[in-house]
């Protein structure tokens, strides 16, 4: 299929990424695992978790390989390569208008909302960011990379996870501060929050090289900046371009909340991205660490903890 792997279409800590092509003439993506971790549970979990899933906005996996200890899973080839590429690019060879950049958040938000609820199992992905999202030759989204997946009744609200699982910087706060909230589908409400953030301004949500220190964590200063009744100077956009920024920011604001109870579901998040931006209200400001959170918010979590609690929380003046 992949003419002795001559293609290399990427790498990453799960293995390596090559294009290969069917005998029908498809072209196909053909992701090789490396070494199995876990009895190989993240092969088991990607194959059992999206061999089950049919949706326009998911990868399709056609296949699997497997040979003594290697491993192999065969995806739709997707010509557009993944987000992170259009996110941070600087080229204006790879431009994406700011409709475009909409329209793909819609098509992401679709594709959890169907991992969370259209399925016979609910599906929690863990690992929602740029490099995971894929664009077909029309750049239609597909969420991709399943190895951190879990399976859970539908009727579970709350999971159990034996250690915080994610990419850092889209990693929900519960995976670390077990007593903020409970893991449930809104772990991924939450890195999709951070990756519409970073849709709408076109940077890292985290910046340490940014002329200002105010930006450095990009949510707070625009939180800041539509308080203050502000626009954001972030490039030659016009009037209807500026509505969809905002709209985008203000639905990612909603999702970054750091309490799991505060953030909205994916259909609601679905709703508030095809809304109008007058209608979408504030948040409250975003946190970092639970340790900015309210007091009367950090009372209620201390009662919870105990004498022995795992987290000294400190209360910062507001």
């Amino acid at each position: 299929m992949t003419s002795k792997f001559k293609d290399k279409l990427g790498e990453g800590g799960y293995g390596s990424v090559f294009k290969g092509k069917l005998r029908s003439g498809h072209f196909v993506a053909i992701k090789v695992l490396g070494k199995p971790k876990g009895n190989g549970q993240d092969f088991t979990s990607e194959v059992a978790t999206i061999g089950r899933i049919h949706h326009v906005n998911v990868v399709q996996l056609i296949g699997y390989c497997v040979e003594g200890s290697n491993r192999a899973l065969v995806y739709d080839f997707m010509p557009n390569s993944s987000l992170d590429k259009y996110i941070y690019s600087k080229e204006k060879s790879m431009p994406l208008s700011c409709k475009k950049m909409y329209e793909i958040s819609l098509g992401v938000a679709r594709g959890i909302e169907y991992l969370h609820q259209g399925c016979e199992m609910q599906i929690l992905h863990f690992d929602i960011k740029p490099h995971n999202i894929l664009l077909d030759e029309n750049f239609n989204p597909k969420i991709s990379d399943f190895g951190l997946a879990k399976l859970y009744s539908v009727d579970d609200s709350i999971v159990s996870l034996t250690a915080a699982r994610g990419t850092m910087g889209y990693i929900a706060p519960e995976l670390f501060y077990k007593n903020i909230g409970g893991v449930s589908y809104k772990a991924d409400v939450y890195s999709f929050g951070m990756l519409l953030m970073e849709m709408a301004s076109r940077r890292k949500n985290f910046n340490s090289m940014v002329e200002r220190s105010s930006q450095t964590y990009f949510p707070l200063w625009v939180y800041d900046q539509y308080n203050k009744g502000n626009d954001l100077e972030m490039g030659d956009f016009n009037e209807e371009e500026k509505k969809i920024i905002k709209k985008m920011v203000i639905t990612a604001l909603w999702c970054i909340q750091m309490k799991p109870s505060d953030r909205p579901s994916m259909n609601k998040v679905i709703e508030m991205l095809g809304g109008d931006v007058e209608c979408l209200k504030m948040p409250i400001r975003p946190f970092l660490y639970p340790q900015e959170m309210h007091a009367s918010d950090v009372q209620e979590n201390l009662n919870s903890i105990g004498s022995n609690g795992e987290l000294t929380w400190t209360l910062s003046a507001r």
